[in-house]
């Protein structure tokens, strides 16, 4: 006899609601997380909104957020803190970021952005010293260099010197005609620093690496000549023939005669004309009525100006004369410079 089937189950359609539901809920989910990485992925590579080029200026000690809020509020980007967040992470920069000033030209990704900001990337400004200043026209300079951070501008030149840890020495000279770099919080002492090292380096340097026979007892003499020789011609390639006139001077015992050494003991008060009395009123800079060099330099030499005064060029020429073109006629006795200076000097001012 057959057994009585047992009756079937109805099937619950509550349960395939819910798992339907869930299957939805997930693959929203996963259409939005899709989304949001798309999203998140054109952020990291779209750049930034900057019509021209801009500056991101962090100061020192700023937090990320607060690097955040800079970015926001220069108008760069709104996208969302977390945005920034994520990406600074999976980057590893979010500790990392330096202060300093940084550009931003037109095109800068926020990758990028955060790229530079991590390896201190900053703005480099250059500060040129210009051969043949005085001490004072660099000081002049430095103080208008607008961003560096000025901290001399009530000193007096002994303060400075100290300040740069050499005593008692006399700063004309003292610092070496070139460009430097420095970034925003650097100081006026810091380039002056940097100057005055290059100019103490290169010194020993051109020293060690001078004539036999010269007429100089140290290199602080070549200093003093080759400041000489800076003023007197704006040539590099005259400036050997000008040292090797005033080495040759020196070792006879001659006057130097040079009138930019007198103009500079002049000081302020010189007004741009040279006057006969001027040459004849006795001063410690008047090489006209003293032998032997001035008592410290007269501007600031460049380099070949300092390797001129230590190798002069060979030759019997004991005077020069400008010719009104830049360059100079030398010569080797008294008659030929007469009728050098008839010509070029005397013409041009009857």
């Amino acid at each position: 006899m057959a057994k009585p089937r047992k009756p079937r189950r109805a099937r619950s359609s509550g349960g395939s609601f819910v798992r339907v539901l869930a299957w939805l809920v997930l693959l929203g989910l996963i259409a939005g997380g899709w989304l949001l990485w798309q999203d998140w992925n054109r952020f990291v590579d779209t750049p930034l909104r900057v019509e021209s080029a801009a500056v991101l200026d962090v100061p020192s000690g700023a937090s990320f957020a607060a690097i955040r809020r800079q970015i926001r509020e220069a108008g760069f980007s709104d996208a969302h803190d977390l945005y920034w967040r994520a990406l600074a992470q999976r980057m590893g920069v979010a500790s990392r970021l330096r202060a300093g000033e940084y550009a931003v030209p037109t095109g800068t990704t926020p990758r990028e952005l955060l790229r530079r900001m991590s390896i201190g990337d900053v703005i480099q400004h250059r500060f040129t010293i210009v051969e043949g200043w005085t001490f004072r026209q660099l000081r002049t300079a430095l103080a208008g260099e607008n961003g560096l951070r000025q901290t001399l501008t009530t000193q007096s030149d002994a303060e400075i010197m100290r300040e740069l840890g050499a005593g008692a020495e006399h700063p004309e000279g003292r610092f070496l005609p070139e460009t430097y770099v420095w970034t925003r919080g650097d100081s006026d002492l810091q380039v002056l620093r940097r100057s005055y090292d290059a100019m103490r380096r290169t010194l020993d340097e051109v020293w060690a690496a001078r004539a036999p026979e010269l007429p100089l007892e140290s290199p602080y003499q070549a200093l003093i000549l080759a400041s000489v020789v800076e003023r007197e011609t704006g040539k590099a390639e005259e400036r050997p023939q000008i040292a090797g006139v005033f080495a040759r001077r020196l070792r006879m015992g001659m006057k130097l005669q040079t009138d930019p050494s007198v103009i500079y003991g002049l000081g302020a008060g010189f007004d741009g004309n040279l006057r006969r009395r001027d040459l004849e009123t006795d001063t410690p800079y008047n090489t006209y009525t003293r032998t032997g060099l001035p008592p410290t330099p007269i501007a600031l030499p460049g380099l070949a100006a300092l390797r001129a005064a230590v190798q002069p060029a060979p030759g019997n020429a004991l005077y020069f004369v400008a010719r009104g073109d830049g360059s100079h006629e030398f010569s080797a006795d008294l008659d030929a410079h007469n009728r050098a200076v008839a010509r070029y000097q005397l013409r041009r001012n009857p």
